[in-house]
C-alpha cells in the first residue's frame, strides 16, 4: 500500500529576510522501500507574500521530519 510523507523546510526570503516555507510529497510503495516521487509542492514567505521559486547559495536551510499524510476525503 502506498504511504505518503509530506516535507517541510524553512529558509530565509530573498526579499524580505522572513521565513519561506516549502512543502513537498514523497511516497513509499511498502513501509521497507525508500522514498520516491517527491513533488515539490511550493513555497511561500511567511512575511511578505513572496512565492520563491529557489533559495539563493549560502542560505540556512532547516529540515522538519517528514510525517505520513493520510488524505481525508469528504463523507457526503
Amino acid at each position: 500500500m502506498k504511504t505518503k510523507y509530506l516535507h517541510i523546510s524553512a529558509y530565509p526570503c530573498n526579499q524580505c529576510d522572513g521565513p519561506v516555507i516549502a512543502g513537498a510529497f514523497g511516497t513509499r510503495e511498502s513501509e521497507i522501500t525508500r522514498e520516491g516521487e517527491l513533488m515539490q509542492v511550493g513555497a511561500v514567505c511567511l512575511s511578505c507574500g513572496n512565492k520563491q521559486t529557489k533559495m539563493s547559495d549560502g542560505n540556512v536551510v532547516r529540515q522538519f521530519a517528514p510525517v505520513e499524510w493520510a488524505s481525508q476525503k469528504p463523507q457526503r
